[in-house]
């Protein structure tokens, strides 16, 4: 089975295309947390434990991890093990470099944490992409058009026939040979991210900035959805792990997990059922 083929089974046995985001800022750990040695790993754990069922894919922000030095890297691979089989999990550590470097990287994330797809950064090209793509079963999120201010100072540069952001879609639909890559295509361009689509029918998308970064969640499904209402995980990391910092902090979490899940099912069979 193909990273694309599982991502397709794992959505649908989940009914969800919701990715929760884990972006664990110690700042804005609840207060039972304070004085816990090993906060990080709490926080994270309880927030799997209560989102794990409305969600279809986690997504670890490594920068989160990387900061707590090797106490970070442990709990990345605690982590791991506690996620269900029946969700993805995305390490989103924009990787890319020259081919041997990329090598180490996809061998860090796929096979000594065990990962099941990673965020990779285009810009030093084909070689620089290539290890991670030669594990069919791992899949690749290529960065696209991001959610960030700053996309528009690289990712809209034109050659005068498309943008950098459109040579990328090209690229990867050539790349996709084992159907393990996606695209990340931000939800603060809407136009642009329906333009994304139409040119990639088949690459799942992973698409940040609903919510706190301002990005519309019915605009972001509608857009990023394929011809089948799917392919299109929905990313919410602050709005959902941050919606409380009392002690019911995971509670608050998995109710608004599931609160997204059943919105965003709404809009994908409403406008599905309309085809």
């Amino acid at each position: 089975m193909n990273f694309t083929q599982r991502l397709l089974s794992c959505a649908r046995q989940k009914d969800s295309w919701l990715c929760v985001g884990l972006d664990p800022h110690p700042e804005r750990f609840p207060e039972k947390l304070k004085d816990d040695a090993n906060a990080l790993f709490t926080f994270c754990a309880e927030i799997v434990a209560s989102t794990a069922g409305a969600a279809a894919a986690f997504k670890l922000n490594f920068a989160f991890f990387e900061a707590a030095g090797a106490a970070g890297w442990a709990v990345l691979e605690k982590l791991l093990k506690i996620i269900p089989s029946n969700v993805i999990t995305i390490a989103d550590a924009k990787r890319g470099d020259i081919g041997s470097s990329s090598e180490m990287y996809a061998r860090a994330i796929f096979e000594r944490l065990g990962f099941d797809a990673v965020t990779v950064n285009p810009f030093m090209g084909s070689d620089s992409v290539a290890p991670f793509l030669q594990r069919p079963a791992k899949g690749a999120f290529v960065l696209c058009l991001t959610s960030n201010p700053g996309a528009r100072d690289f990712q809209y540069f034109s050659d005068g026939k498309n943008r950098l952001y459109q040579n990328v879609i090209a690229k990867v639909n050539d790349w996709n040979q084992k159907q393990n890559c996606g695209l990340v295509a931000g939800a603060t361009q809407p136009a642009e991210l329906r333009a994304i689509r139409a040119a990639a029918p088949n690459l799942p998308l992973l698409i940040p900035g609903v919510g706190t970064q301002g990005g519309d969640l019915k605009a972001a499904v509608l857009n990023g959805t394929d011809a089948n209402g799917e392919l299109a995980l929905i990313n919410v990391s602050r709005g959902i792990i941050y919606q409380s910092r009392g002690d019911d902090f995971a509670e608050a979490a998995g109710r608004e997990a599931e609160r997204l899940r059943g919105q965003i099912n709404q809009i994908r069979r409403k406008a599905f059922a309309k085809k």
